[in-house]
């Protein structure tokens, strides 16, 4: 996983920056219970998100582990911080009305405790928002991209933890209905075919990872036309359940 303390620094402008983190915002705030006064923030990073879930009459709290993350957060939101794990939030139960967890769940090993903290801390009738099927998001738009990777993408699907079918069977397990979706881009985030191949070799792209993998996805990545162009913006996807 990535080390978020050393990356806190340029976290924000690495990955699309104002833009993308106020596309993030207004696709969560469109699911937010319209009487909801306390949203919690899991993994809320440096707050970039977080701090434009703010309105009058709403307290918004933000918790992630990684206290460098935390401490860029804190200038956003003063005083409205906590470090924790998403697996043992430092609330009572019942004590919130609406859970957001923003690229959390498709790092984990197993999704399924965490969704179970999260469903704790939700008042009845609360609604927990998360992201899902992250490593789909890049290529919902036709492109070559997406041509190139499609087989090696299917095989990893039915293990990717933020997946749409394994996280409704969780919720469900948990007694959280599905009730809404939403999307929003990843403005100029679109990677070129070079990028990709960079990303690949680091060993940061979830369905490639096994040495076979990767060395064919590299070169098929390496045959596409246009080399630094980069490829279609991802678009990110939102569910909410209703506890």
């Amino acid at each position: 996983m990535l080390d978020y303390d050393a990356e806190a620094l340029h976290y924000d402008t690495t990955r699309g920056g104002e833009p993308r983190a106020e596309a993030a915002a207004r696709a969560v705030d469109r699911l937010l219970p319209p009487d909801g006064r306390t949203v919690l923030d899991v993994a809320c990073g440096t707050g970039i998100v977080t701090a434009r879930l703010l309105r009058p009459g709403r307290t918004v709290l933000g918790v992630d582990r990684s206290p460098a993350m935390l401490r860029l957060a804190a200038r956003r939101l003063p005083g409205a911080v906590l470090r924790a794990d998403a697996t043992g939030l430092p609330l009572r139960t019942g004590a919130v009305d609406a859970v957001a967890m923003v690229w959390l769940l498709h790092l984990l090993p197993d999704a399924a405790p965490v969704l179970a903290e999260a469903r704790r801390v939700l008042r009845p009738g609360g609604v927990l928002i998360t992201t899902v099927d992250k490593d789909d998001a890049y290529f919902t738009a036709p492109s070559d991209l997406a041509d190139a990777t499609a087989v090696l993408r299917r095989r990893h699907a039915p293990r990717a933890t933020d997946g749409t079918d394994r996280l409704r069977a969780q919720a469900a397990a948990l007694g959280l209905d599905p009730v809404a979706g939403a999307e929003f881009p990843g403005l100029g985030q679109g990677r070129s075919p070079r990028a990709w191949r960079e990303a690949v070799t680091k060993g940061r792209i979830p369905w490639c990872r096994a040495a076979a993998d990767a060395a064919t996805v590299e070169r098929a990545l390496a045959a596409l036309p246009d080399q630094d162009a980069p490829r279609p913006d991802p678009r990110y996807r939102l569910l909410a359940f209703r506890a």
